[in-house]
């Protein structure tokens, strides 16, 4: 479940502690930014004050061992290997990418969501880490896959797996059509079992459980160990941004990097 904490002056959710891995995902508690964006959005794409949003990303920054590497999100699987990056290097314009990949102690990753999945994956010796944005079409196009093949290639020798699904939207408030069902069920009957039929509403209607997709999706692919966080998006307006809610909102960020190993963790 998710753990409400403290991270300098911003508050956070996060899971269970994982060797060699720090992680997070922030709230809209705090922050500069005002009216439909109250108070601490991150996202620059969606209409607000620019230097609120400056203002948010350097409190963020604070907390953190070095510059996130935010991403162009698009609703795809393409994944982006971090390490292509020199030490220190950032990118001219943020990769076009929902997922991303590093070896790298101190390379933060970043995603961005207000409604959709983050998804934090590690080995359990935590020498590769990824993160990924996965909405419905994400997780039809493959984007868990794609990041856990990414991943594979940069630890061949891992043990196992992990994930830790973030705040997202819950099944409860996220009615989808024939379109979203076909695309995520197809002969699945697995998968069927995280759909709700609804009755009282004209044409066919489902309600999806995203976090629950997500995590066989994931258990398919391998990773055995998965959290889910529970919090959902949708329903507490006084600590997340929901699209499927206000349309016009804000984004809340998961940043997960690798931490610099202990004297314990390196024996």
């Amino acid at each position: 479940m998710g753990k409400l904490t403290q991270a300098g002056l911003l508050t956070t959710v996060s899971g269970l502690a994982w060797p060699g891995v720090d992680y997070f995902c922030t709230t809209r508690m705090g922050g500069a930014s005002k009216g439909h964006w109250a108070g601490f959005n991150l996202g620059r794409h969606v209409s607000d004050d620019p230097g609120h949003v400056a203002a948010n990303r350097q409190l963020l920054r604070a907390a953190l061992p070095g510059e996130p590497l935010w991403l162009e999100q698009v609703h795809g699987a393409d994944v982006f290997d971090a390490d292509t990056l020199k030490p220190g290097q950032e990118p001219d314009e943020p990769p076009v990418a929902d997922a991303a990949v590093t070896t790298r102690r101190g390379r933060v990753l970043a995603i961005m969501t207000a409604d959709c999945l983050p998804v934090v994956i590690a080995c359990e010796e935590g020498k590769a880490l990824a993160v990924a944005h996965a909405g419905w079409r994400g997780l039809a196009a493959g984007v868990l896959e794609h990041t856990l093949a990414a991943l594979r290639q940069h630890a061949p020798e891992a043990r196992g797996w992990r994930a830790w699904i973030g705040p997202a939207i819950s099944q409860a408030h996220f009615e989808v059509g024939e379109d979203v069902y076909q695309a995520l069920v197809g002969d699945s009957k697995e998968a069927d079992a995280f759909f709700v039929r609804r009755t009282d509403v004209p044409g066919a209607k489902w309600l999806a459980d995203l976090p629950a997709l997500a995590r066989l999706r994931l258990r398919r692919a391998g990773v055995h160990g998965v959290e889910l966080s529970g919090q959902c998006t949708y329903d507490r307006p006084e600590r997340y941004y929901s699209y499927r809610r206000d349309s016009t909102t804000g984004r809340i960020a998961t940043l997960a990097w690798l931490r610099d190993s202990s004297p314990h963790e390196a024996r």
